[in-house]
């Protein structure tokens, strides 16, 4: 009798350590899945604002900073069996480190939607998502195994926490351009300029490093890629984003690079190849495209003649 007691007591305390797993990992997977559907959200709206305006943006971007700090919240508030310690302990890192870098990116979107302080707050905004990127790492390393060992361990099966990689596509995001060149659809997305003077120019043009100049044909060796540096100048008196340059050649299809940023009165070039290859004298129209309020545009286009020998 004494024996049956035993293990029937044992048998009862198995059961509860089990259900007091699977309630863990069932509690994990929740708040995993639903980051995972605020990375979507976030990075989303990166890709692709549609429609919304900055305000728009920084609003959404502020909901993604306050469920990520509730997330946060019920991952302190978990109830870890004995063996889920050191998981717990993980997991509590993980999200500390994403609701703080959360928290930081949304407290600088502002003001990288803006001009004074753009640079700056592009670049703590790529640093914050250094961190994200290191809470994945942590996730996969210290909390997933370990989870799912425990549940091995006690043979639970089927109770297995999914991944969770907030920052998608790789270490695209860790990149200052990339966050910069996303956030410029932003300003397109809403189409409206900030105040100031707004005006760009075509500095200058050349092939392969021979220089252009309008009225004046130039001869080019055709021994290899053409390719055409465009030099454009921020003449306005604000910061402007997703700066598009185009190159046709003889008035056929046309090719474009984008210049992610220009600050007022800064200088930058983009490189655009011509593929394929001209052949012998052709004509080239250089136009570097309007931005919002911008209103004299004479100066922002020009036409080459070029032979290709």
């Amino acid at each position: 009798m004494l024996i049956l007691i035993v293990l029937g007591v044992k048998g009862c305390l198995d059961a509860r350590k089990n259900r007091a797993l699977t309630d863990y990992s069932r509690n994990v997977t929740q708040i995993v899945d639903e980051t995972a559907q605020t990375s979507k959200g976030f990075f989303g709206k990166l890709a692709d604002p549609g429609s919304l305006s900055v305000t728009e943006f920084v609003a959404e971007v502020n909901a993604d900073r306050s469920a990520m700090d509730n997330y946060a919240t019920r991952v302190d508030g978990l109830d870890a069996p004995g063996d889920m310690a050191h998981a717990q302990s993980a997991l509590e890192l993980v999200y500390e480190l994403r609701s703080a870098a959360m928290g930081e990116i949304a407290d600088q979107m502002s003001t990288a939607l803006g001009d004074v302080g753009s640079e700056k707050a592009i670049a703590t905004i790529a640093a914050r998502m250094q961190r994200l990127f290191a809470s994945d790492v942590v996730y996969a390393a210290a909390v997933r195994p370990q989870i799912d060992r425990v549940l091995a361990d006690s043979g639970i099966e089927g109770n297995d926490v999914p991944e969770s990689v907030f920052v998608p596509e790789g270490t695209k995001w860790l990149e200052e351009s990339a966050v910069s060149a996303a956030l410029s659809l932003v300003s397109d997305a809403t189409g409206a300029a900030t105040p100031g003077v707004h005006g760009l120019g075509l500095a200058g043009a050349s092939v392969n490093g021979t220089e252009l100049s309008e009225g004046t044909p130039v001869s080019v060796a055709a021994e290899e890629t053409p390719e055409v540096e465009v030099t454009v100048e921020n003449q306005g008196e604000s910061t402007e984003n997703g700066v598009t340059v185009t190159v046709t050649v003889n008035g056929g299809g046309t090719l474009q690079q984008d210049i992610s940023s220009i600050a007022a009165g800064e200088v930058q070039s983009v490189t655009i190849p011509l593929t394929p290859a001209p052949q012998g004298e052709v004509a080239l129209e250089v136009e570097v495209e309007t931005v919002p309020g911008e209103r004299v545009s004479t100066n922002n286009e020009a036409s080459y003649t070029v032979d290709f020998e």
